[in-house]
């Protein structure tokens, strides 16, 4: 599952859908707006494009990792401190798939440009 979204996000849902009896391992990341002196963060998204480059992302992941299920759930919109902006859930076998698969995502994520963040001081 790939999603673009305003709305939060249910992170045990995640998790729960990622569950299968061939899955030894799930690795999670969330991405929380810091208390770094700012008041919050403005997330924009040209939402077509950055869906396409978060499904390469995932695509990549998969064929790269042996891993059975990658989520990616990134918010757009204006959020304050200590909101989600983003979680990731990489299923596998085995734990080090899952956290190279994580990590990997995390790391091609940053290089996205159809997605902008803000802070707002």
């Amino acid at each position: 599952m790939i999603t673009v979204t305003e709305e939060d996000f249910d992170i045990s849902k995640t998790i729960e859908e990622a569950t299968h009896p061939d899955v030894g391992a799930i690795v999670t990341f969330t991405g929380i707006v810091r208390d770094d002196g700012i008041n919050g963060m403005e997330i924009d998204a040209d939402e077509e494009p950055a869906m396409q480059e978060l499904g390469r992302i995932r695509e990549e992941a998969l064929k790269r990792f042996d891993i059975k299920s990658l989520d990616i759930i990134h918010r757009t919109g204006r959020l304050s401190v200590g909101e989600r902006i983003l979680f990731i859930v990489c299923s596998a076998p085995h734990r080090k798939d899952a956290f190279a698969a994580c990590e990997y995502t995390m790391d091609e994520l940053q290089k996205i440009v159809s997605i902008r963040k803000r802070e707002l001081t």
